[in-house]
């Protein structure tokens, strides 16, 4: 009986986990929707760029993307210099990495870099996808499926 349970109940956990999974890739579908999409993907280059800049807070960076942004990539760096430089009160140089690509296989987004590469900031679109499922793991688990019991701690 105990081995009749636990079997269940690793079924149970193994149909929420599929369920969590169709909904991430569901997810990445319609990031790849918004990819396709010129305009909407244009603004949101601009403000993962931005969001890069006031991460490193450096006066040279680095971006790299994938080959076919560097046009949006470029467009979305000349107009977000000048908000930095008025919000930050300081230079910025920012250099497009013809030299490295970022793979044509994921969706988009970009990389920055510091001035010598040692610190970077990730805003490609698989990563925040992943870092907000991480990050609200919780949160999607109890809107999918209620409340969890036996959970004590909410931290």
């Amino acid at each position: 009986m105990s081995h009749l349970k636990n079997h269940a109940r690793l079924k149970v956990l193994k149909a929420r986990d599929d369920m969590v999974t169709d909904l991430l890739n569901e997810a990445r579908q319609r990031i790849a929707d918004i990819v396709k999409d010129p305009e909407r993907y244009s603004k949101l280059l601009e403000g993962l760029v931005l969001q890069g800049f006031y991460q490193l807070l450096e006066p040279k960076v680095t971006i790299r993307c994938r080959q076919q942004d560097v046009e949006m990539v470029q467009a979305a760096v000349n107009k977000n210099i000048l908000i930095y430089k008025e919000a930050v009160k300081s230079n910025l140089t920012v250099r497009i990495d013809q030299d490295h690509f970022l793979p044509s296989n994921i969706y988009g987004g970009v990389e920055v870099y510091n001035d010598n590469g040692k610190i970077k900031v990730s805003n490609t679109l698989e990563s925040r996808l992943e870092l907000v499922a991480q990050q609200m793991m919780p949160e999607i688990r109890e809107t999918l499926f209620g409340a969890n019991p036996n959970r004590r701690f909410l931290d």
